[in-house]
């Protein structure tokens, strides 16, 4: 039975996935640092290109506006602390830094992967019903859609970072990742870890539900798109899903890789890369796919960016 005394003993954690100092983790920050400048850059672009141009106020372009911002500050929530432990010979985080690591960037994520869900919907609508969709997926439809992916993505976690609050933890305080994350954390909380199992279902049931919704929706849509007699609108009509489809195999795919294995034990190195698959180069690939491959976000890039350029510049929209 562990008192109240030796409960309070750990006030913060050190991170143990990090290359040790003397071994070069310094080579890794100027790589980091210029990955997160991309990330901020390339998705603020988006998201301004997309607000400040009238042609791209429809669903569509929304959500991923939305999106964009969302994964500025899901970057925000781990990299910063991420490049400052890779200068630092202390790779330690507060108990209290360590939950609200934790609940920004699974909020972020949660509203991320439910608004990916909304956006295969909105595909789906678009693409099998196009006459009702002008009535179905409205401005205001959208705005509720939107946000209602942000509040219910952050609420739905305040009882699990809640509950892993009044955890006691009284020692070992290793973090085997690079950041804050929820197996690793419960591992080191001095009572009965059996509720990583729990934690472990939850997790991978939302996740399927998710991949099921995504699925089923481009089941539909590639069905839709197969009947289209034209080879011209058929490869318009992909298109369109061409940049979705991208993100959310890059999103999901490395999520189930590191929520969907029940526990079971990866190589530290294999934790660590797959942890920067989906923390770091999945949303650094995100606006390079929804601009290189849109022809319509290329030109609102080009507007935003080259206000007035001259004609030696087309090359952006083409």
């Amino acid at each position: 039975m562990v008192g109240a005394n030796q409960t309070s003993m750990v006030t913060e954690f050190l991170f143990s996935g990090f290359p040790k100092f003397e071994d070069g983790s310094l080579l890794l920050f100027i790589p980091l640092f210029i990955i997160y400048t991309f990330i901020i850059v390339g998705n603020l672009t988006v998201f301004f290109a997309v607000r400040m141009d009238a042609h791209l106020h429809n669903p569509m372009y929304n959500f991923i506006s939305t999106f964009s911002f969302l994964e500025v500050w899901y970057t925000t929530a781990t990299i910063p602390k991420m490049l400052s432990n890779l200068v630092s010979e202390k790779r330690t985080i507060s108990m209290t830094g360590c939950l609200l690591q934790m609940y920004f960037f699974h909020s972020l994520g949660n509203s991320e992967g439910i608004l990916l869900t909304t956006m295969a919907i909105d595909r789906y609508v678009a693409i099998c019903n196009p006459l009702r969709y002008p009535t179905i997926m409205t401005p205001r439809l959208c705005a509720q859609l939107s946000a209602g992916s942000c509040i219910f993505g952050f609420l739905v976690l305040l009882p699990e970072i809640a509950w892993i609050s009044t955890l006691p933890f009284c020692g070992p305080n290793q973090i085997h990742q690079i950041f804050c994350d929820f197996e690793p954390v419960l591992r080191l909380a001095c009572t009965d870890t059996s509720m990583i199992l729990i934690e472990d279902v939850i997790h991978a049931v939302a996740i399927i539900i998710a991949v099921l919704i995504i699925a089923l929706s481009y089941i539909g849509i590639i069905t839709v798109i197969l009947r289209i007699p034209s080879v011209e609108g058929r490869q318009k009509a992909f298109s369109t899903c061409a940049s979705h489809l991208g993100v959310f195999l890059m999103f999901y795919g490395s999520v189930s890789l590191m929520y969907l294995r029940f526990s079971a034990p990866f190589p530290p190195t294999l934790d660590t890369v797959i942890a920067v698959m989906f923390a770091v180069l999945a949303p650094f690939f995100n606006p390079i796919i929804y601009s290189l491959r849109n022809k319509d976000m290329k030109i609102a890039i080009k507007k935003l960016l080259f206000p007035g350029s001259p004609g030696w510049l087309s090359w952006l929209s083409v």
